[in-house]
């Protein structure tokens, strides 16, 4: 059997995908499998770090509002579309798939269209509580719909074809404890420690409120309190701009570590007693798969808002403690973050709601799915 992935953008969408790929090349040794993507950076670097074949065919999504500036980029992504249905049908035909998976991103529109032409099994997941416009456009047509979260058929075009699976997250995130990692990444067992990512391609606005973030751990670390801080920053000029900003000679000490992107996040994750990041389907399932409590910040600028749904859910959950962007300075991050790491009780409550939300297997029952369709 072969199988076609659409997923692109970020890695909220392309993790859960290469878990699912994972999880069918486990079930079906030998089955082919190639991952399509709309040409950006973080594709290019995820799939093939995989070990899987990437096909990319570029275009982009569509902005809402109405000013010059967007009608223009808009009118482009419209011609780019064109190109890419092209291309999608091409790349369908070539590689002939008996199912075509969509996880997320513009991508899956030409995708998953082209493959329910040539007459493919065609499967949409959705991460978030909230559908993005390429999955309320494809409801109608694909073979099935798998959300993550319970309660949420009526947003799609047909809920008797909607089924819930959860969110499926790499195996790797089953595989730490919080001892192991430790062990791993060397870091002593009482030694607080804060994780912070904001996106897979970095977010320059919470970039520069880890400024102040960073220079108030300095200060208090300097009176025997703060903790040791592992930070994302989305790329390597970020991440410099970022050093150069905090520490006059461009060096950090030890106890923070600037990254560009945090490539064993599962043991870094593990390893953390709370993350500060936003709150897209794939992260919350990450986070609930290993138990981390966390400090969500949802992104105001994806499509629907639906990172706010996502982060109460878990909120009112108690697993989490959500700030909304602009509420969110170096120093109100700063005393979310040490106020938890003080109250170890509340945080122990958090891991275990963390848990609870999890999805565990979701990688494997959305694989039986998609068997089960081919099958049946």
């Amino acid at each position: 059997m072969k199988f076609l992935f659409a997923a692109g953008g970020s890695a909220g969408h392309l993790n859960p995908a290469i878990a699912t790929a994972d999880a069918l090349r486990r079930a079906l040794p030998g089955c082919g499998i190639l991952f399509a993507g709309a040409g950006r950076e973080m594709e290019r670097r995820l799939v093939p770090q995989a070990g899987y074949e990437l096909a990319n065919i570029e275009m982009r999504g569509i902005k809402r509002g109405f000013s010059p500036e967007k009608l223009a980029y808009n009118i482009k992504a419209a011609a780019m579309l064109i190109t890419a249905s092209r291309r999608a049908r091409a790349l369908v035909g070539g590689f002939a798939p008996d199912a075509a998976v969509g996880m997320g991103g513009y991508i899956c529109y030409p995708v998953l269209k082209a493959a329910a032409r040539a007459g493919a099994v065609t499967i949409l997941h959705e991460s978030n509580a909230e559908p993005g416009l390429a999955a309320r456009m494809l409801s109608g047509t694909v073979t099935r719909v798998f959300t993550a979260f319970p309660g949420r058929e009526g947003r799609y075009a047909d809920p008797s074809r909607v089924g819930v699976v959860g969110t499926p997250v790499r195996e790797s995130f089953l595989r730490y404890t919080r001892a192991s990692a430790r062990r791993e990444l060397g870091i002593g067992e009482a030694e607080s420690v804060v994780v912070s990512f904001w996106g897979s391609l970095g977010a320059s606005g919470m970039n520069e409120r880890m400024k102040g973030f960073i220079a108030r751990n300095m200060r208090e670390r300097a009176l025997g309190r703060g903790f040791r801080h592992i930070h994302a920053a989305g790329s390597a000029a970020a991440a410099e701009s970022l050093k150069k900003a905090v520490f006059p000679d461009g060096r950090a000490p030890d106890f923070i570590d600037i990254r560009a992107y945090i490539d064993d996040m599962p043991r870094v994750m593990a390893g953390a007693d709370l993350a500060l990041c936003r709150a897209g389907g794939s992260t919350l399932a990450e986070l609930s798969a290993i138990g981390r409590a966390a400090v969500l910040v949802p992104s105001p600028y994806v499509a629907n808002d639906e990172q706010t749904e996502n982060a109460r859910a878990v909120r009112d959950n108690g697993g989490a403690v959500m700030l909304g962007e602009a509420e969110s300075t170096g120093d109100t991050l700063y005393e979310a973050a040490a106020g938890l790491l003080r109250d170890r009780e509340r945080l122990r409550e958090m891991e275990e709601r963390q848990r609870a939300l999890g999805a565990p297997g979701a990688a494997g029952r959305l694989a039986d799915e998609i068997i089960a369709l081919l099958k049946g």
